[in-house]
């Protein structure tokens, strides 16, 4: 040995991810509180040491297509590393899937948001099958006699992949989407693929497909234009009744930026077999009920993506030491740390509010159900246009080794666009906003109901509600991502100040609402308590 290592860090292993103030808070005041002891335990096995291994082996050793068997028979398989099977498994097991369709306690939705957001820190990939299922359930009960039969096997806690029996006959299933075509994009009216009706009462569908989520499920949700009606939307399984290969042919693996580890695929749909799920004609609207679902995990894996980027860059600062003392006593480190942790908890915060929002809307309040219309449209532009940057200062924070793919903050970074394009890219996401703000009175309502509620108590936040209500009144297109952007800043301000830690509220309405910050990471104001924001959120003192 010809030299000593001094002054690396220790590896990042055995933390608890679940020991997140923002998170844990949260969990209580949206009405989950009575699950706390189960995530702080899926929160310590996420920063586990095996967690990180299975991730880690999960996206270096990437999903594989395999269109045929050694007979020359189509199976149209994606084989996956076991480690993708160990993550998937925990995740189900946990009911991080659908789960909370099938619970009745108040807030099993924020239990399962709260567990996906610390499960996720293991590996982002796998979170997109698990979020496909949970969120094709509001979808598929346009359907009932559909959602008789899956429901429940949808929301069963066991993990059974492969296409070995027709879904009915498993004992967990799993789903995915297939939206996307060539020609169209978030435009799926454009779409191309057919469905002919057929005897049996079911329906044929032949066409194309760019882009299918979790290809490897069981059952998908599947758009296709019906002759005189329009675009509809349908269930269609893998594997039919009787137990041959529906007509769901897997072209290609799509090779992504990130999310590596999951499988994403190019499909041709031939004469396959589905059901219609809602009115014929009324596609869009049916599997916007998936799409929102969707959304809302969008907002959680930013969110996600964001606490992992502060554990990494605070672990660092704490322990590499230059120019006599840690990194983290540096003041300009530690403006650089409170503001990425700044960022995180008012991301934590909203993606928290909103799946409450859904909790509570799927017990059938209207209120709630509307507010979330709005807030969910705004929150996703914003929380998802922010993880990049967040996760470039992260790993930033690391320096050189930040770039060497063994930190894990090159795998962050590559990640952390995905929620800015999936369900809807920001333009489309900024567009739903406004439509939501200017033609549905009662989002609107609902909205500026719960900024209200922080009325009195920032006045930097008032200025903001008022300026929001002003740009509101007649905003054209052109003005969409400005809106959500301010929307969602401003939703965000107001929870921190009702809800939120001090000093992080105090920081985030001088910083974000009243401009008193430069353009990047680490430009806070000098009076910025940036000790308390760190004593509290990552526990650097």
């Amino acid at each position: 040995m010809t030299h000593a290592v001094t002054n690396q860090p220790p590896p990042l292993a055995g933390y608890d991810a679940a020991a997140d103030q923002a998170l844990l808070d949260a969990l209580r005041r949206e009405g989950a509180g009575w699950a706390e002891p189960d995530i702080r335990r899926l929160g310590r096995r996420a920063g586990s040491e095996q967690a990180q291994e299975w991730g880690r082996l999960a996206n270096e050793n990437p999903p594989r297509l395999r269109t045929h068997d050694r007979y020359g028979h189509r199976v149209d398989e994606v084989e996956f590393h076991p480690a993708w099977h160990e993550l998937m498994g925990i995740a189900i097991t946990s009911g991080l899937h659908a789960a909370p369709w099938q619970d009745d306690r108040p807030g099993a939705h924020v239990a399962r948001a709260a567990g996906l957001y610390v499960w996720g820190q293991a590996d982002a990939g796998h979170c997109c099958p698990v979020s496909m299922t949970y969120a094709i359930v509001p979808a598929l009960r346009h359907a009932p006699d559909l959602a008789k039969e899956y429901e429940q096997l949808l929301a069963a806690r066991v993990y059974d992949p492969g296409l070995h029996a027709p879904p009915a006959a498993k004992p967990g299933l799993l789903a995915g989407m297939s939206m996307t075509e060539k020609q169209g994009g978030s435009d799926v009216r454009a779409n191309t693929t057919t469905a002919t009706p057929a005897e049996d009462g079911t329906y044929r569908i032949t066409g194309h497909k760019w882009f299918t989520s979790a290809p490897m499920n069981d059952l998908f949700m599947v758009l296709a234009q019906v002759d005189g009606h329009g675009l509809s939307c349908f269930l269609l399984p893998r594997v039919l009744p009787d137990g041959t290969r529906n007509g769901m042919r897997l072209m290609r693996l799509k090779d992504k930026l990130g999310n590596r580890s999951n499988a994403s695929a190019e499909v041709e749909y031939e004469q396959a077999r589905a059901w219609l799920v809602g009115e014929p004609g009324r596609g869009v609207r049916t599997i916007l009920d998936m799409v929102n679902a969707t959304r809302l995990d969008c907002v959680l894996a930013a969110a996600t993506g964001m606490r992992l980027g502060v554990i990494h860059a605070a672990h660092h600062a704490g322990h590499r030491r230059a120019f006599g003392k840690r990194l983290a006593d540096q003041p300009l480190m530690r403006n650089v740390l409170a503001d990425l942790a700044i960022e995180s908890a008012a991301a934590t915060t909203v993606a928290m509010r909103l799946a409450g929002a859904t909790d509570r809307a799927a017990g059938g309040d209207e209120g709630e159900a509307a507010f979330r219309r709005l807030a969910l449209a705004a929150t996703k532009y914003h929380v998802c246009k922010q993880a990049p940057a967040h996760a470039a200062e992260a790993l930033e924070c690391l320096g050189g080794n930040g770039y060497v793919e063994e930190s894990g903050l090159p795998r962050l970074y590559r990640e952390a666009p995905l929620g800015s394009i999936w369900e809807g890219s920001g333009n489309v996401a900024a567009l739903d906003a406004l439509r939501a703000l200017t033609r549905e009175p009662l989002a609107a309502e609902a909205f500026f109901a719960e900024l209200t509620a922080a009325a009195g108590a920032d006045r930097r936040l008032d200025d903001a509600v008022a300026r929001l209500r002003e740009d509101a009144q007649d905003p054209g297109e052109a003005a969409a991502r400005r809106l959500a952007e301010d929307m969602a800043t401003t939703l965000q301000a107001a929870l921190l100040v009702r809800h939120g830690d001090p000093a992080v509220a105090d920081a985030f309405a001088a910083t974000r609402l009243a401009g008193d910050r430069g353009r990047a990471y680490g430009t806070l104001p000098a009076s910025t308590r940036t000790g308390e924001i760190l004593a509290r959120a990552i526990a650097i003192e």
